[in-house]
């Protein structure tokens, strides 16, 4: 019996071909391919800026450095996220909070946000960037986010891993309210270049801010050189910067992955509408598609994730977990509450504080979905899972 895995990437010949083209073009890394690629990213998501980087996290960590995280700053985001989220605000020396999730939707409570707010303000603690999480590819209701950000002076970071396509009241995510963007293109996300990531940004000395730090915080620009006069060879050194280049490689694949991501969302949407349907009897609770009231949006589907609803004849999610491996179905948990790893505890975290994302991490379960995944593979998930689920 074969192996369905929760999620896996599509590759086809377009995809080769274009890596040959790379690999045979002179061009390696700090080639064509990856200006190419941003500036189709850029026209995609209708952003002013696409800077491409070595994998998200490494976008993220640069993205909090130029909107100003340090030390004695704090930046708060989702309980319910991949660490990098959180990690990337301490790589800065920033210290780092976060928010409960709303337990519709999984992503920052927007309510729960503006009670913390209101506290923080009177403390003299306020954030100065909060990171709201596109869980699972459901946009965050981000037109209240944008006008608490306003209010309260802080910037607002957009992690985009799982949302490369999706939509929020009409607009691509990346493209309006936050102040930059960040996704991923590791092998189970929408788009995939290996791995990679991309950050948007309308601004456009934010986004030069992010290309010196991806590159060592080295230029070549003439008019940015406190000695330009020394030479056609010269380069500066103007901060402490990283190397997160994005290789022509990785970009080769990347821009040939972004001509099919209509039929890439097409896929799975169908996919996610089919679930909705054959699970509508089940003891779950399947995933949201809004992300508030007033609020329209278009999920990019990067995951499927039920939530199990305990009673009578139903069994625990351990169980559950175990029954649909040993049938062959690739099941996962996104995710574990960030603050309950124990690096978090260390910090002085403690289990109650976020109970929402606590108790959506004990009963969650995400099960396959990718473009390839076949209709009969999908009835074979939904009869491992009504058997897995009978105590």
């Amino acid at each position: 019996m074969d192996f369905i895995p929760y999620a896996t990437q599509s590759i086809n010949e377009d995809d080769l071909a274009a890596v040959r083209e790379a690999l045979t073009s002179g061009w390696l890394t700090q080639g064509p391919a990856v200006p190419r690629f941003e500036q189709a990213f850029a026209q995609r998501h209708c952003v002013a800026h696409a800077v491409a980087v070595s994998n998200a996290t490494a976008g993220l960590h640069i993205a909090c450095l130029a909107l100003g995280a340090g030390p004695g700053k704090t930046v708060w985001t989702s309980p319910n996220t991949f660490v990098a989220s959180a990690n990337s605000a301490l790589y800065c020396g920033a210290d780092v909070d976060f928010v409960d999730i709303d337990p519709v939707t999984r992503n920052m409570s927007v309510a729960g946000l503006a009670v913390r707010l209101e506290q923080a303000e009177r403390d003299g603690r306020l954030p100065a960037i909060v990171i709201p999480v596109h869980f699972g590819g459901l946009p965050c209701d981000l037109v209240p986010m944008r006008a608490l950000a306003d209010r309260y002076g802080f910037k607002v970071l957009e992690d985009a891993s799982h949302s490369v396509g999706a939509l929020y009241n009409g607009q691509p995510i990346g493209s309006a309210y936050a102040d930059a963007s960040v996704f991923s293109f590791h092998p189970v996300k929408i788009v995939t270049t290996g791995e990679g990531g991309m950050v948007t940004t309308q601004d456009a000395a934010l986004a030069r801010s992010l290309q010196l730090l991806r590159s060592h915080g080295i230029t070549r620009e003439v008019c940015e050189m406190d000695h330009p006069e020394t030479g056609a060879w010269h380069y500066e050194q103007h901060s402490l910067g990283f190397n997160y280049r994005m290789t022509d490689i990785q970009a080769a694949l990347g821009h040939s992955q972004l001509q099919r991501i209509d039929s890439f969302q097409a896929a799975r949407e169908r996919l996610a509408e089919r679930y909705d349907q054959l699970l509508a009897k089940l003891p779950l609770r399947r995933p949201a598609r809004v992300p508030g009231p007033g609020s329209t949006a278009r999920s990019s589907w990067h995951l499927y994730v039920v939530e199990l609803l305990p009673g009578l004849g139903v069994a625990d999610r351990a169980t559950v977990f175990t029954r649909m491996r040993e049938a062959g179905i690739g099941v996962n948990v996104h995710y574990e509450p960030i603050p309950l790893q124990p690096y978090y505890r260390g910090l002085g975290f403690q289990p109650g504080q976020f109970p929402a994302a606590e108790a959506y991490a004990v009963q969650a379960l995400s099960i396959p979905l990718y473009p390839s995944l076949t209709d009969v593979q999908q009835d074979r998930v939904v009869a491992a899972l009504t058997a897995a689920l009978q105590a």
